[in-house]
């Protein structure tokens, strides 16, 4: 690939964690422009999603054992998660070896800053699908984009790129998502900058309101959410803005009283108020969260001067995200399964409002994504489960995903559950998610729809299929 710097591909690489969501793109995107990679998964020596696994080394990706017999030499840099401990006998014998080590971020932000034109996606909701969003416009359109994403794209994936999370292009452009739960989103350069919502994640706010400012500060253009008022707050920060959005002053927005909902997409009159130009959108994902994402990568495909009634032809062929309200199917009763993404407030919000947009009882099964962020968001994630639902809803919390660490594991979904009965909700604790899946079985009903949340976790899709086999 062209605009990926030659120096970057000159050398071999070794990937700590090369299965996560994060990781499997970056190294699909170094192997696509030439470099020799290699990688090791504790999620492989554990046997799970042993199908990635095999796809990655049918490409040609050497993975070795989690036990530092894949670094063999000085020429290899390492590329490890900022949370990977010292103690990972990756991350010790490229230490004995005096190699080169690399963040997730600290690579990507290389990649990305070297190509001629950078789109990244920002906001604590929605970026991997305005990502997808984007990149797949210009897709459609012949800009042959680099796209880095968190998620799989079904516009991308084939039988033959099973995991396509990643798309390797030529022409000049580099559209990805940027991430500020670590702070590393100060190391992006993007001529254009997206920021979809600011709400609590991982961080504070103060230091989100930080962070989001310094983002659009460096953007030649920045594409700002007018719905939220947090985003909105940060617009001086901006060089140049437009803005989209519901919000009657928005200049990329919706036709008042043109969205028509379906449980399987969502339409509306687009509307360009700096011209007044009008063009009909279709999306084939369902949602009102989702046409607010259309908006934002129809925006900014705007601002990379793509005309707006080319750009909105082109996303009604977008095919949407695995895992983001992904329909796994219909059981012979009547009951239908949803894989979900949702794992923080905003997001579980998101997948609540369309599944009640719709007639049928919601059986929500939440499995957190880990111990220090339930601790940190707990609170409003437990609001948002008890005042989203209805009477007859149900909701089911697992114990949080665990897969190794120091960890502090005292505080766990307990306190979640009783925090959602307190405000009127229907939850229970069940920890085990086998007995989960069970416990679902025994009280779904006719009509109903399960939706199976939570992030960090490949199998959470495998068990949703599970889910959906035992049902009558």
């Amino acid at each position: 690939m062209a605009d990926i710097d030659p120096a970057l591909t000159a050398h071999p690489w070794f990937f700590c964690g090369i299965g996560g969501s994060g990781m499997l793109p970056l190294a699909l995107i170094l192997k696509g422009a030439g470099a020799q990679v290699a990688g090791s998964d504790r999620s492989r020596d554990q046997g799970r999603t042993p199908e990635k696994f095999a796809w990655l080394e049918s490409l040609g990706f050497a993975l070795f054992p989690q036990d530092g017999s894949g670094i063999v030499s000085t020429d290899q840099a390492l590329v490890a998660s900022a949370a990977v401990e010292d103690t990972v006998p990756e991350v010790l014998r490229a230490r004995e070896l005096h190699c080169p080590r690399f963040t997730r971020a600290q690579l990507l932000a290389r990649l990305f800053n070297a190509a001629p034109r950078g789109i990244a996606v920002g906001g604590t909701s929605g970026k991997s699908t305005v990502t997808g969003m984007i990149g797949w416009i210009l897709t459609a359109m012949g800009r042959d984009p680099t796209i880095m994403n968190g998620a799989v794209m079904k516009n991308f994936a084939t039988p033959d790129a099973p995991f396509a999370s990643a798309r390797v292009g030529n022409g000049g452009v580099f559209v990805s998502e940027v991430d500020e739960s670590d702070g590393s989103i100060a190391l992006y350069r993007p001529q254009i900058a997206v920021l979809n919502n600011v709400s609590l994640d991982h961080k504070s706010l103060e230091e989100l309101r930080e962070l989001f400012g310094n983002f659009l500060a460096t953007a030649d253009v920045a594409v700002i959410n007018a719905d939220d008022a947090e985003s909105m707050a940060l617009r001086h920060r901006a060089r140049t803005a437009l803005t989209f959005g519901f919000a009657p002053d928005a200049a990329i927005g919706v036709v008042p009283g043109s969205v028509r909902e379906s449980p399987t997409g969502i339409a509306a009159m687009v509307i360009d108020r700096r011209d007044g130009g009008q063009c009909p959108l279709a999306l084939a994902v369902p949602g009102r969260h989702n046409l607010a994402n259309a908006l934002a990568a129809l925006a900014a495909a705007s601002a990379a001067g793509l005309p707006l009634a080319d750009a909105t032809q082109a996303l009604a062929g977008y095919a949407g995200l695995a895992r983001r309200f992904d329909i796994v199917g219909t059981s012979p009763g009547g009951v239908t399964v949803i894989d979900d993404f949702g794992h923080n407030p905003e997001k579980v919000a998101a997948t609540l409002a369309t599944l009640k947009a719709h007639p049928g009882r919601v059986l929500a099964l939440f499995q957190p994504h880990g111990y220090g962020p339930l601790r940190q968001m707990g609170a409003e994630l437990a609001h948002v489960l008890a005042t989203r639902l209805g009477p007859d809803d149900h909701v089911i919390l697992t114990d949080p995903v665990y897969f190794g660490g120091t960890v502090d594991r005292t505080q766990g979904s307990e306190r979640i559950v009783d925090l959602v009965n307190s405000h009127g909700g229907r939850a229970e604790h069940v920890a085990e998610r086998a007995k989960a899946g069970e416990r679902l079985a025994a009280i779904a009903r006719p009509e109903d729809r399960i939706v199976i949340m939570g992030a960090r976790d490949d199998t959470l899709s495998l068990f949703a299929r599970e889910v959906l086999a035992s049902l009558p």
